[in-house]
């Protein structure tokens, strides 16, 4: 009797919405960061780099999440 087909998953997740929020949310950083290179940040710019990253770890957290 044949063996039957194993199917291989990918181990890499797919490009989903949250993969696509994370992308955006990391373009956003960046540029957010870009524009103030080579000063710190005031209190109302780390929170919103803060906020910014809180919502970056979110959506990682979704694809990984989702994938599995």
């Amino acid at each position: 009797m044949p063996h039957p087909r194993l199917v291989r998953m990918p181990t890499t997740p797919s490009p989903g919405p949250a993969h696509r929020d994370a992308d955006a949310l990391n373009a956003e950083i960046r540029a957010f960061l870009v524009a103030r290179r080579g000063r710190a940040l005031s209190s109302e710019e780390r929170a919103e780099y803060e906020e910014l990253r809180t919502r970056w770890v979110e959506a990682v957290r979704a694809r990984y999440d989702t994938a599995a």
